[in-house]
């Protein structure tokens, strides 16, 4: 039996398995002995490796690519789940190399997992329920995010990283390998460990991003402020606030603390 939903251009091997609610977009490639559940969508110019499973809903944009083994839009792993319609929706360009695995939401939470756009998931890389990803980040071999994480754009994790979960991550911030993260990282950070400690700013990566010599300065001496100086949290925002109008790259620094949830990395 055809299915209309299939673009004409769209390439299925013949051993897959495509759910006739699922949409698949031109120029998709699907290899074979893969299986689109009910309900995903898959966005054109997507290519599809064999072995992949995808289940619903599940909404994916152009230019992903997905490799072999990898489960897309599965239900989650907590047992609080009872069988709830949750989402995941997933954005453009973005790679999931071999298998990865990536849950839909809870409805303890919004319902829904989502990951932006132009990310790495290297093999391996485990993304939990209620997840929220942006854009630019890569997540090494073997890093786990555990449920409701969020990631800003422009992380790095290190291989075999895990990340408690509630836990936030801010902007261009970087976690060295084998990282036990129990604490929000904030943005432009360097931190490591079990438990993770902050080492310091993520420098070399704010220079390739394009950030002036004054700018990284003036974040080093904010990462100073609030974990070299002996100053209370509160007093360190005090110090970062009155910096933001002459340096508005402390902003996004200066909003994430006053959101702190966990505790911040210091």
């Amino acid at each position: 039996m055809t299915n209309n939903n299939i673009h004409e251009t769209a390439k299925v091997h013949s051993t897959a398995i495509v759910h006739e609610t699922a949409i698949i977009g031109a120029n998709v490639e699907i290899g074979p002995y893969t299986i689109i559940g009910a309900r995903v969508e898959i966005g054109e110019d997507c290519w599809i490796a064999p072995h992949v499973v995808m289940n619903g809903p599940t909404k994916m944009g152009k230019g992903n690519k997905v490799f072999q083994f990898a489960s897309v839009g599965e239900d989650c792993q907590d047992l609080k789940y009872n069988g709830e319609e949750t989402f995941l929706e997933i954005g453009d360009n973005n790679v999931f190399r071999e298998s990865c695995t990536i849950h839909r939401g809870t409805a303890q939470d919004n319902g829904t997992t989502k990951i932006g756009n132009n990310n790495l998931l290297m093999a391996y890389v485990h993304v939990a329920h209620d997840c929220i990803l942006g854009d630019n980040i890569i997540l090494s071999n073997n890093a786990t995010l555990a449920g409701h994480t969020k990631l800003a754009n422009n992380v790095i994790i290190g291989g075999l990283s895990a990340l408690h979960q509630f836990t936030r991550v801010g902007e261009y911030a970087m976690i060295g390998g084998c990282s036990a993260v129990n604490k929000d990282i904030p943005p432009y950070f360097m931190a490591s460990g079990n438990y993770v400690q902050a080492q310091g700013i993520n420098s070399v990566g704010l220079k390739r991003r394009g950030f002036s010599s004054a700018a990284i300065m003036e974040i080093k001496r904010a990462y100073k402020a609030l974990c070299r100086d002996g100053n209370s949290l509160e007093d360190a925002k005090n110090i970062i606030a009155a910096k933001v109008k002459e340096t508005p790259e402390l902003k996004v620094l200066h909003d994430f603390l006053n959101e702190e949830s966990r505790g911040i990395v210091r």
